[in-house]
């Protein structure tokens, strides 16, 4: 039964998104172990890799915050149970927080109550993309709130804004500190309104792979010129000190208005986690880290 295989799929994403962080990033990890100079940072990157690695054998979250949940769906036009996929995506949340188990993160900030399931109003949260195809796949990542909390956008002037951005940048993570866990992935978000550019960013942030760069060429050398910056701050692993604060940067955009530049920065912490499901109508499906 489809609704079965969805609901399979979906569990075995969040169940594997939850025990690791992505595959290129726990190798980025190790290749900033490898890498680093400072004592204490190795002390530091020792401690995440000896996390990682007894979270995946004894499977439990890697993380203590397990994120908010979040889905990004691409969703076929031909898919059979299009209607019912939120549903079954939610109800997937609610039995592995039970199951695995997952913190429950999700609070009514009116009347400040934990339902105890991940779940609640607007959550999951769901970014959905329509294509010409019959199949569904999504990408489940749990974001952690330190990661979230540092987060920025704003409205620049367009005159002034990109001589400026590389300084709000630096700034940004100076600000953020040891808060989002570093070492991060920076995502950074161009667009016409602020809400545009806080989805770039975060699309930026958990979805692209540590050393993937911007098709623009133009772009994909402000990404490695940011990434130089940032690891020439110091703050390293955990803000111990170091050379590695950033595993990556990576810069989203989309056409602006002649009159505002929308800017958002979006932290990622070391444990980035995301994993994919490809469902397709016959009821088979695939699930990678």
């Amino acid at each position: 039964m489809l609704e079965e295989a969805v609901l399979k799929a979906a569990k075995e994403a969040v169940v594997r998104a939850s025990i690791s962080p992505a595959l290129d990033v726990a190798e980025a990890l190790r290749r900033a172990r490898a890498e680093e100079s400072s004592e204490a940072a190795k002390v530091q990157l020792d401690a995440v890799l000896k996390n990682i690695d007894l979270a995946v054998a004894n499977r439990a979250a890697v993380c203590q915050d397990t994120g908010v949940p979040t889905f990004f769906v691409r969703l076929g036009d031909g898919f059979p149970i299009r209607s019912k996929v939120f549903d079954i995506l939610t109800r997937a949340v609610r039995e592995v927080t039970k199951e695995l188990p997952l913190r429950p993160n999700t609070t009514d900030p009116f009347a400040e109550r934990n339902p105890g399931d991940n779940t609640g109003v607007g959550v999951p949260v769901f970014d959905v993309e329509l294509f010409d195809g019959d199949y569904l796949q999504f990408t489940y990542v749990p974001k952690g709130g330190g990661s979230e909390l540092p987060g920025k956008a704003m409205v620049l002037p367009p005159g002034v804004a990109m001589r400026e951005l590389p300084r709000i940048v630096l700034e940004s993570v100076v600000d953020a500190g040891p808060m989002p866990c570093p070492p991060v992935i920076v995502g950074i978000g161009i667009g016409p309104t602020l809400d545009a550019a806080a989805k770039l960013a975060k699309k930026a942030a958990t979805l692209r792979p540590i050393g993937s760069r911007n098709s623009n060429p133009e772009v994909a050398k402000m990404e490695e010129a940011l990434l130089r910056a940032i690891n020439k701050l110091g703050l390293g692993a955990h803000g111990v000190g170091g050379s590695v604060t950033a595993l990556d940067v990576h810069i989203e955009y989309a056409y602006r208005h002649p009159a505002t530049f929308a800017l958002a920065i979006v932290f990622s912490c070391w444990a980035t986690r995301r994993a994919t499901a490809t469902v397709w109508p016959d009821g088979r499906y695939e699930v990678k880290a």
